[in-house]
């Protein structure tokens, strides 16, 4: 029998056109069958509230796999992967339809670009039917492109730990965030680590909340000895790392219900904190098993009722007295900020106090 040449997902009456629908995008595993093209557009659809909530309003560049996912396969982070097997879509896509919008954003170089800007369910279908996989939102959204309204917390567990010890620290930083009068919201990462985000007035730029991710990482190292903001790997041993920089300009995290380019269709799934506590394998929400939690309601249905004041988290940043911190490799020199290498290759006059190399 021949294959079909397109299919059409029906999104809250408008008809969305996938193409090659039977293309295998994950290979069956142990526990889950194959998945096609048309399933994940079909995914997608099914989780319109919740993935709507993520992305709504938000710039969102988007990951592609076109080929679908394979062992081997590689992800571009750059120019040099021009040959890579999947790419991040940070500007609008060719032939995208009318009824998709946009919103102009500026990266930390200065540039800018038209990025999706998801205002309705049809559009991460239409996504899919570009490969998309995963979602990757701003922080912010399209009134206001330069003031994050949400803080995100990345526990990234490091080599030798493992999710157990993500939930362990998830838990701890639960209880601080509760201490200053924070609600924060969790989510599996869709592998092994945990995601708790925060809605926050748009009252503070990118570098204020970095800032307060900062603070918020060396308070909860003085509750949990499981815990660093070690930003070069060779001072964080066997913890879970918060990864502040997922707070910078165009640093961004895979939205909830995104599915993840791992065997199985994992998902990255919003929990209720009492689920994440007893929860052994995140493996276990996926494109078959997600669907049927959304149909009992969302755990993340009442994020948005309330913004929270940064404050508290600020003044845990400054009154550390230990000043700014590392920016990803790609960002430009940040005042204050320490020089770009790692310690163990560090020749101490070779830097200025400002962290400039002295040539």
């Amino acid at each position: 029998m021949a294959k079909a040449t397109a299919a059409e997902v029906d999104v809250d009456g408008r008809a969305v056109r996938v193409s090659s629908p039977d293309r295998v995008i994950y290979e069956a595993t142990e526990h889950t069958p194959e998945v096609t093209k048309l399933m994940v557009a079909e995914f997608f659809a099914s989780a319109g509230d919740g993935l709507m909530r993520a992305l709504r309003d938000r710039p969102t560049a988007l990951e592609r796999w076109p080929s679908g996912v394979r062992e081997g396969m590689k992800l571009a982070t750059g120019p040099q992967d021009r040959n890579a097997d999947a790419f991040y879509q940070k500007r609008v896509p060719k032939g995208a339809p009318d009824y998709l919008e946009t919103v102009q954003v500026t990266f930390p170089s200065g540039r800018t670009a038209d990025e999706i800007c998801p205002t309705e369910p049809a559009v991460p279908v239409w996504c899919a039917h570009m490969g998309t996989l995963t979602f990757h939102p701003w922080p912010v959204r399209r009134t206001d492109v330069d003031h994050p309204d949400e803080l995100r917390i990345d526990l990234d567990p490091q080599p030798g730990t493992t999710f157990a010890d993500a939930v362990r620290v998830a838990g701890v930083a639960r209880e601080l965030l509760e201490d200053v009068g924070i609600t924060g919201f969790v989510k599996t990462s869709g592998n092994r680590g945990v995601h708790i985000f925060v809605r926050i007035e748009p009252r503070w730029d990118f570098v204020d909340v970095r800032h307060a991710a900062i603070g918020f990482g060396r308070e909860l190292e003085k509750r949990d000895d499981g815990v660093t903001t070690a930003w070069w790997k060779e001072e964080r041993g066997e913890r879970i790392f918060v990864d502040f920089n997922q707070n910078c300009r165009d640093r961004t995290i895979a939205s909830a219900y995104s599915l993840r380019p791992l065997p199985g269709a994992t998902v990255s799934t919003p929990v209720t904190w009492s689920e994440l506590a007893d929860l052994r394998d995140p493996r276990a929400f996926n494109l078959f098993t997600v669907p049927d939690r959304l149909a009992d309601g969302d755990p993340w249905a009442t994020i948005d009722d309330v913004h929270h004041d940064l404050t508290p988290l600020i003044d845990f940043y400054e009154s550390s007295g230990l000043g700014e911190m590392n920016y990803p490799p790609d960002h430009p020199k940040m005042p204050g900020e320490p020089p770009r290498v790692q310690p163990s290759k560090k020749v101490a006059e070779h830097w200025d106090e400002d962290g400039n190399r002295i040539e």
